[in-house]
């Protein structure tokens, strides 16, 4: 991850086969967030760190900096990156940058070395073979259908481009009011007059967090093993997907067979796609409890009206350090408590059903399932430094803290109701467990729960007469 949060950091130039991970000899000269050579603003306030940009002159003569070793075509590719991100007039985040900084940050390869690759027909065959059977285990543990029309084996960047969408619609609310509140920081009487001053200042707020979210996605790219590591549905509905490159890394020091970590990770994507498939209201209830959790998030104005009044246009990092350091902070009230525990909650819920219904699944097939579930486990508790950036933009954590208590009263409700009754609680949110709940699991099992399938049917059939009697009227008329 970036040292510097919220930079302007120019990634390595990404080669022309991206998906293969190979890149350019960066030796040209300084990349990424951190790149320290001299350059025309003085100290690298931008972070560009371009090819060539020696440090004669430096602060003191920034002209001998900007033309002492810098050829015009690295100068030009300088003023069109920044050209590009002060024009920029689209919404709170700009998403091209995202997406190219997060390629790139892939065709860096991770920590380990590793590098991207394109996926072989043999990865692809694994890959749909252990989604057939891991669907053909689960339909004798659950009485959701399959919910994956296709299996598909993808590649990190492939990763990158298919889950961008979801990435947006959960950190644009809160990139959306810390746009807002950069506006609102100048007094009243002088924002008429210095409408091409916010205007930037909003061009760089989009930027910066374009080129943050871009990092932490192209990270995550090279941790995630599928689509719903982290409880939500980041691809395209219907689609199962693994990445196999990803799967043999996190495999590497279990000591377990490879075709089994394969099949215990198809069993975990599989199941999350019946539960997104056939519960039609999950997907906009997890959400939607994103987006209401962002609602009551505040923008420390005060830090941010410091920012702005000190702003110097040639150090725009200090604006980029007020926005990372304690500017979102939740509201504390009732209704903001609530949507957190709602949220919270609801990934617990998801987690819990899905580790228990795949630890049913695979406890007599897999010799190996126990230490996979409890690496699973854990992996999830902890998260990632990719995680820790998403709860850096978005102001939370987007991982289930009470999966164990989930997973537990699920089985529960397994052994006390059977199949059909754990499963049946999917039908609407509010016959689901909620955090007090899984305070009591035993009291929830054994609790008494309206049947809203009964009361759905009436009020279609209320809904029909109402409609037929409409059209009868018209008729009559």
């Amino acid at each position: 991850m970036s040292d510097t949060p919220f930079g302007f950091g120019l990634p390595p130039e990404e080669p022309e086969n991206g998906d293969e991970g190979k890149k350019k000899d960066p030796a040209g000269g300084g990349q990424g967030s951190g790149g320290q050579g001299g350059n025309p603003f003085g100290a690298n306030p931008f972070g560009f760190g371009v090819p060539g940009m020696g440090g004669q002159g430096g602060a003191d003569n920034p002209f001998a900096a900007m033309f002492g070793n810098l050829n015009p075509q690295d100068l030009g590719a300088a003023f069109q990156q920044l050209g590009q991100m002060l024009s920029y007039e689209g919404g709170p985040v700009n998403w091209d940058m995202a997406k190219q900084i997060a390629r790139q940050v892939v065709a860096q390869g991770t920590a380990d070395g590793t590098k991207d690759a394109s996926v072989g027909p043999a990865e692809k065959a694994a890959v749909e073979e252990a989604v057939r059977l891991a669907d053909l285990w689960l339909d004798q543990v659950t009485s959701l259908p399959s919910g994956a029309s296709t299996a598909v084996a993808w590649s990190r960047a492939e990763w990158v481009e298919a889950t961008l969408p979801a990435w947006k619609q959960l950190v644009d609310p809160v990139a959306e009011r810390v746009g807002a509140a950069m506006g609102d920081v100048l007094p009243e009487e002088m924002q008429a007059m210095a409408g091409p001053l916010i205007g930037m200042m909003r061009s760089m707020g989009g930027a910066m967090f374009g080129q943050q979210i871009g990092q932490a996605v192209g990270v995550l790219a090279g941790e995630v093993v599928g689509s719903t590591d982290v409880g939500l549905p980041l691809g395209p509905a219907g689609k199962a997907a693994l990445l196999p490159l990803n799967i043999e890394a996190f495999g590497k020091d279990l000591g377990v067979p490879a075709d089994e970590v394969r099949l215990y990770l198809a069993l975990r994507e599989a199941a999350h796609q019946r539960l997104f498939a056939h519960v039609p209201w999950l997907r906009s209830h997890l959400f939607g409890a994103v987006e209401g959790y962002a609602r009551g998030i505040k923008v420390d104005t005060s830090k941010l009206e410091e920012a702005v009044g000190q702003l110097d246009p040639t150090h725009p990092e200090q604006l980029q350090e007020a926005l990372q350091q304690g500017m979102f902070q939740p509201e504390d009230t009732p209704e903001q408590k609530a949507a957190l525990a709602r949220l919270e909650t609801a990934l617990a819920l998801v987690e819990g059903w899905v580790d228990a219904v795949v630890h049913e699944a695979a406890k007599s097939r897999l010799t190996s399932a126990d230490a996979l579930r409890e690496t699973l486990r854990r992996r999830r508790a902890t998260g990632g430094p990719a995680e820790q950036t998403f709860a850096t933009l978005i102001g939370l954590e987007l991982r289930p803290r009470r999966l164990r208590d989930a997973a537990r009263l699920w089985a529960s409700l397994t052994d006390a109701r059977g199949v059909d009754g754990r499963d049946g609680l999917w039908e609407h949110p509010d016959m689901l467990p909620t955090a007090t709940d899984l305070d009591d699991p035993d009291g929830f099992v054994h609790r008494e729960h309206m049947d809203f399938s009964e009361l759905d049917r009436m009020l279609g059939e209320a809904a029909k007469g109402d409609s037929d009697g409409s059209r009868d009227g018209d008729d009559e008329k």
